[in-house]
């Protein structure tokens, strides 16, 4: 296996990363900015209303994109399986 075949694979792991990191976290970060922007409107400084609802809104982030982190994990584990049975 050359150098540029393993940057390569980095470079896919990377990217299969940031695809299944990537929308909870925006999600996440959502809530977070409209819960901020809420309680600076109504001064409301309750410590639970930050935490619940952005805990509920990323695990509904990750039942509904579920499928799609299985099928890149899968190609991603896929492509891997094929350059080690191939010999790199």
């Amino acid at each position: 296996m050359t150098g540029p075949e393993v940057l390569d694979i980095a470079r896919q792991g990377i990217w299969t990363l940031i695809l299944i990191a990537a929308p909870p976290m925006v999600v996440g970060l959502l809530v977070g900015v409209v819960i901020a922007l809420f309680q600076a409107l109504t001064q409301i400084q309750e410590m639970t209303l930050v935490f619940v609802p952005k805990i509920l809104a990323i695990f509904l982030t990750l039942l509904v994109t579920l499928p799609f982190m299985g099928q890149v994990l899968d190609a991603y584990t896929n492509r891997l399986a094929e350059l080690i049975v191939g010999g790199g």
